[in-house]
């Protein structure tokens, strides 16, 4: 029993990640429409930025601060320089849809290849705000570091932020009717063209930040957050692409069961287990367990 509650407490500071990771996504896919697949090379491309300032400054804070501001940086112009030249030439029909899509994979490629040419490929460890180390508690030790303690609670203040910037602020009505209905959203002054940069830049740096604080843990290379991608984009489809709520949920819920995945079954069977998991979660409710057909969550 007590395994089974050490490997529930492993799973929930990977489940935050993961949740930060799928809030980016969701936050690209209510603005535009468009899954940003180029999420996992943007989040890379920040987390050695934040490294190289860890290199010349030796303060982790600072680091975290740039990581995520050129997250935002480099969402903002992968909109205005990539996904809206796409959207305009590409027409109304189908294709105006699926081309962004094509283009983020096609960018993933190319950050990747940057990313591999300026810093090498070789494995890189990051450093983490706090000590690894299990905690002791009462003479036993359990699998949750200060660090992990750091990851759950830096993940909570910017949902929590987020919530606050969605629900209760001028901007935050703004991205969500412009969500809604563009068209609608610019009849009543919304400049939606703007209003769909600053989720991208907010995507940007979510997922920089999730990038940040799962590094210490799995080591920093060119390709290394392909498969936090792989588990935010899972963990999204879980909780409904529509709604953070379900995002964050979604995150909980994968990062628990990937664990006793990993736990009980090995960690070959993890890449598997999240796919089998996306694939039921599809056939099942495809909305998501938080989304309804037809509607927008907050």
């Amino acid at each position: 029993m007590q395994q089974f509650i050490d490997t529930l407490i492993l799973g929930v500071s990977f489940g935050a990640i993961y949740a930060l990771m799928a809030l980016a996504l969701i936050l690209v896919w209510r603005s535009t429409r468009v899954v940003n697949f180029a999420q996992a090379g943007q989040a890379v491309l920040s987390t050695y930025i934040g490294l190289e300032i860890h290199r010349l400054t030796s303060s982790y804070w600072i680091a975290l601060i740039v990581a995520v501001i050129a997250g935002g940086i480099v969402g903002g112009l992968v909109d205005l320089l990539m996904v809206r030249p796409l959207s305009r030439h590409s027409g109304t029909g189908p294709e105006a849809a699926v081309a962004p899509v094509i283009g983020t994979l096609g960018l993933l490629a190319i950050v990747q290849g940057v990313v591999g040419i300026f810093w090498g490929g070789e494995f890189r460890k990051y450093p983490a705000a706090f000590s690894t180390d299990a905690i002791s508690i009462g003479g036993s030790r359990i699998p949750f570091s200060p660090f992990d303690i750091f990851i759950v609670a830096i993940v909570l203040a910017v949902m929590v932020a987020f919530g606050f910037i969605f629900q209760r602020t001028g901007l935050g009505l703004a991205m969500r009717a412009a969500a809604f209905g563009s068209e609608v959203a610019q009849l009543a002054g919304v400049r939606t063209g703007r209003v769909r940069t600053v989720g991208w830049s907010f995507a940007g740096s979510a997922g920089a930040l999730a990038g940040v604080l799962i590094t210490p843990n799995v080591f920093l290379a060119p390709n290394s957050l392909d498969l936090l991608l792989v588990f935010g984009f899972t963990a999204a489809v879980i909780g409904g692409l529509e709604s953070m709520v379900g995002g964050a949920l979604g995150g909980l819920a994968l990062g628990l069961g990937l664990a006793i995945v990993l736990q009980y079954l090995g960690s070959s069977f993890t890449f598997m287990a999240a796919f089998v998991v996306l694939i039921v979660v599809l056939l099942v409710r495809p909305q998501g367990l938080l989304g309804k057909k037809g509607a927008r969550r907050a």
